[in-house]
């Protein structure tokens, strides 16, 4: 019996229709953490029910969809590489059919790995649209205080106090003018370091959970096998919130590094090891789990909606290739 290849044209179409619908289904709640995770000094947020409440009341409903723009448009590349690169590996490193579990933490490795060249942008541009909202109801709760000198590490239109309703066009434009494409890469470095450990987690979780309970047991890494919707679906969202929870610490630090734009009094960072350093010296341990829940909100219903579009095989129904 022949092994049934993989179309990747079909795997890309798969994870792009399940980012577009599970961003579009979260994307509020990864406002709130970013903006939960960017509290220094002053505590606008009590917590995200407390931070879209407030962001609703000041910004509007679509306030809650600040960086949803530009997350929508690269998400597409973004979970499309994700998935269809574990996916290749997978079926390169399996052997008859099984896939052992160093060979499923490699195929994890590589699609984290992978995906960084669009990520780290589309974060970069996200954060700055989703923290705008932050600054602006901390410049109106604080007391009026002198302007801090400006940085020159920081773009123009960001130091000058960046308003609500700056564009993620404008952003870009400003970013390649001032410091080329290596400023929408800025945290780079802090993006691989946070989504390789997630993919080395998510992604053997994912395929062990999806297994159980399948005619052929003791073969979790089986690549040929489909589970049915359901099964996906829920081995997605557990997946994706337990790998999401473990790598929380790691994300602190890549949207610390990323926001370009601080509020009064707040840090700014040279690399990873400083702010490591820093939060740890002034906000405590518990300050790497900040938007800890969020962040597993977000994940395991985005991750459980893609596997279950995955697995549900849109991509191939639309290429023909079903049947």
């Amino acid at each position: 019996m022949t092994e049934k290849k993989i179309s990747l044209p079909a795997k890309l179409i798969n994870g792009g229709v399940a980012g577009l619908v599970g961003v579009t289904c979260v994307f509020p709640i990864d406002l709130a953490k970013t903006r939960l995770q960017n509290q220094q000094g002053a505590r606008i947020y009590k917590g995200m029910w407390d931070c879209l409440a407030k962001t609703v009341r000041s910004e509007g409903y679509f306030g809650c969809y600040r960086g949803a723009a530009v997350n929508l448009t690269l998400v597409t590349p973004e979970k499309a590489i994700k998935l269809a690169a574990n996916d290749a590996f997978r079926q390169k490193l399996s052997r008859d059919g099984h896939l052992p579990l160093w060979a499923e933490v490699v195929a994890g490795c590589g699609a984290g790995t992978c995906q960084v060249v669009v990520t780290t942008p589309m974060e970069m541009l996200k954060i700055q649209l989703q923290d705008a909202g932050r600054l602006a109801a901390q410049r109106n709760v604080s007391t009026p205080a002198q302007t801090a000198a400006p940085s020159l590490a920081e773009p123009r239109a960001l130091r000058s106090g960046a308003s609500p309703r700056t564009s993620a066009t404008s952003i870009t434009a400003e970013l390649l003018r001032t410091r080329g494409l290596a400023g929408l890469y800025r945290g780079a470095g802090a993006t691989l370091m946070r989504d390789v450990p997630f993919s080395m987690i998510y992604f053997p979780l994912f395929a062990n959970l999806n297994a159980l309970g399948r005619d052929e047991p003791g073969r979790p890494g089986d690549v040929r096998a489909r589970a049915p919707f359901w099964q996906s679906f829920a081995a997605g969202c557990s997946a994706g919130s337990v790998a999401a929870v473990a790598v929380t610490p790691l994300d602190v630090i890549k949207t610390r590094l990323q926001t370009l734009h601080k509020g009064d009094g707040e840090d700014t960072y040279r690399g990873i090891i400083d702010c490591t350093r820093r939060v740890l010296r002034r906000e405590g341990p518990s300050a790497f789990l900040k938007g800890a829940a969020c962040r597993a909100l977000v994940i395991a219903p985005l991750f459980g909606i893609a596997q279950g579009v995955y697995f549900l095989g849109v991509g191939e129904a639309l290429l023909g290739l079903t049947g």
